[in-house]
């Protein structure tokens, strides 16, 4: 597998500082993000993405996956019809701006039934939510078809697609071989296995997030280094190796104190390292 890292886990706001200090720590490559103003952006022109495309290739890091955080506020399922239209919108701007970039995936959020980690906000409907999920990646799919850039749809904390036959016959009921799971190997870990998620997805997996997890925290506090945590790494690279999965696995790190952050880096590549059997 490559060894990439998410945008997130830097506190440095200088993309080519990011990219540099990413090489220097042995990764192959990063994944960049979607946000609402910026130079990667809804705003985002195509010369704006080709210089940041210019900036990686002079540092010599790969960009192969874009994501964005802009779905909690904007998703598919929300009971307003301009946020679930302009969620839309969101993607189709990620999908171009991956094409521009050279990345053949992008991150997306499905939408949610609720948000864990933000109390008091709205609660829809399962049924309904999953209506308005399918739908979306319907419409949403030809546009990914034809920038010849896949969806990749996370399991993230949404109180939605909980299990992996859920999610398997959710992709499944899309119809298109751009439309897949970006699998999250820590998000599991306090209802599930990683390890039956991956025997189960299959060549649905487009990409894969790493991060750790300890299950008797039971909270989003349960997030640890990886290596740390609960996952069993061992079976889950088996689980990787028998679907056949050699893409790009990321490393989604959240640093909690900006003056650790380059060590948190540097720590990450190592233990990742050991994941991937790398020297």
């Amino acid at each position: 597998m490559k060894k990439g890292i998410s945008i997130w886990s830097f506190t440095e706001s200088d993309l080519k500082k990011c990219f540099m200090l990413a090489k220097d720590a042995g990764f192959d490559g990063v994944e960049v993000a979607l946000d609402e103003t910026g130079l990667i952006s809804l705003e985002s022109t195509k010369e704006d993405i080709l210089s940041v495309k210019k900036m990686a290739e002079e540092v010599g890091i790969e960009l192969y996956s874009v994501a964005s955080g802009l779905y909690w506020a904007y998703n598919y399922t929300s009971d307003d019809q301009a946020v679930r239209e302009k969620a839309k919108e969101i993607t189709k701007k990620q999908l171009q701006v991956a094409a521009w970039l050279g990345c053949d995936t992008i991150l997306v959020v499905p939408g949610a039934v609720n948000v864990a980690f933000e109390p008091g906000s709205a609660i829809v409907s399962y049924d309904i939510a999953y209506e308005r999920a399918l739908s979306a990646l319907k419409e949403l799919a030809p546009v990914a078809e034809e920038l010849k850039v896949s969806i990749g749809v996370e399991n993230v904390w949404n109180k939605f697609l909980l299990s992996p036959l859920e999610m398997r016959d959710f992709i499944d009921a899309v119809g298109s071989d751009y439309v897949g799971s970006y699998f999250d190997v820590g998000n599991v870990v306090y209802c599930g296995y990683p390890e039956h998620w991956i025997n189960i997805l299959g060549k649905r997996i487009k990409k894969v997030h790493f991060k750790d997890y300890r299950y008797a925290v039971g909270s989003l506090d349960g997030f640890v280094d990886l290596l740390a945590g609960d996952v069993d790494y061992v079976g889950v690279m088996k689980a990787f190796d028998a679907i056949g999965y050699d893409n790009w696995a990321t490393a989604e790190m959240i640093p909690p104190y900006k003056q650790y952050s380059e060590t948190i880096i540097y720590n990450t590549s190592n233990a990742m390292n050991k994941i991937l059997g790398r020297k």
